[in-house]
């Protein structure tokens, strides 16, 4: 697939395939259809936590691909959307997967939300798909034909569905209870890498930005999930779940034991 140019696309000339799957625990061969894709985006989910920790240490949130890469890959870490999706779309050129990036609105919390968060749309098996990594708590599990709109799609515990809107847009939802919860709505307008830089300063600096006040992080499994909110920790298993909370002394002890995340901040 031809590299990315102008800003199209992430570019990391220290990406290594090889060395993003061990990150990962991936094994066996890459297979370029859905089940293989799905299993390398599991895999991504289930070991690299969605988490906003540099931010909430004042850190500047570098889009360089590069920094990307040396964050997640040889320090083991994770970090939101822009980082997450963005290197499972090095992956995505690596393999030679079509693809392009979209500007998705948020509506889990209330207000006039910019769309200040960056998603996937693949081409596989000749069926646009949504790939997204980085929505914290409900994100995705697998990738989501974006022609099944109306109807429920079950992603092991959670229950998805796309909608159009009046405006043509599509409106991402999670059945949570018996209601329909919006998540965040979207339009197939292609964007570039370079586009997300402004939402990803207000991101990390703005007083109004949800990761400016909240520490998150996040982690999938097989199972359920783990989601750790400012001083509480809830995990998710089969459908059932548990919160417990801690001390801010705790901290650094919960995030090595239940997200393998080791922090040597300067």
């Amino acid at each position: 697939m031809e590299k990315s140019k102008n800003n199209h696309k992430i570019e990391a000339s220290s990406f290594d395939l090889q060395q993003y799957l061990k990150r990962i625990n991936f094994e066996g061969e890459i297979k370029l259809n859905l089940e293989g894709i799905k299993k390398l985006m599991q895999s991504q989910i289930f070991t690299v936590p969605f988490e906003d920790l540099d931010v909430q240490a004042g850190k500047v949130i570098s889009l360089v691909g590069d920094d990307i890469v040396n964050q997640i890959v040889a320090k083991n870490r994770g970090g939101y959307c822009y980082q997450i999706n963005g290197i499972f779309s090095l992956a995505l050129q690596e393999i030679g997967v079509p693809h392009y990036y979209i500007a998705v609105r948020p509506l889990v919390n209330p207000g006039q939300n910019a769309k200040t968060h960056l998603a996937i749309v693949a081409r596989i098996e000749n069926e646009e798909y949504l790939i997204d990594l980085g929505f914290g708590g409900n994100s995705i599990r697998e990738p989501l034909k974006l022609s099944e709109t109306e109807s429920e799609i079950q992603q092991d515990f959670d229950t998805f569905t796309l909608v159009k809107t009046d405006d043509d847009d599509y409106l991402l939802q999670i059945k949570i209870g018996k209601e329909w919860s919006n998540l965040y709505s979207f339009d197939l307008t292609p964007q570039r890498w370079v586009d997300f830089k402004p939402a990803n300063h207000y991101n990390y600096s703005h007083p109004d930005s949800f990761f400016v006040n909240n520490l998150i992080v996040v982690l999938q499994n097989p199972l359920g999930k783990k989601i750790l909110l400012k001083n509480s920790i809830k995990t998710v298993s089969n459908g059932k779940s548990d919160v417990i909370s801690f001390e801010d002394h705790q901290l650094n002890a919960i995030l090595e034991k239940e997200f393998n995340l080791k922090l040597e901040f300067e």
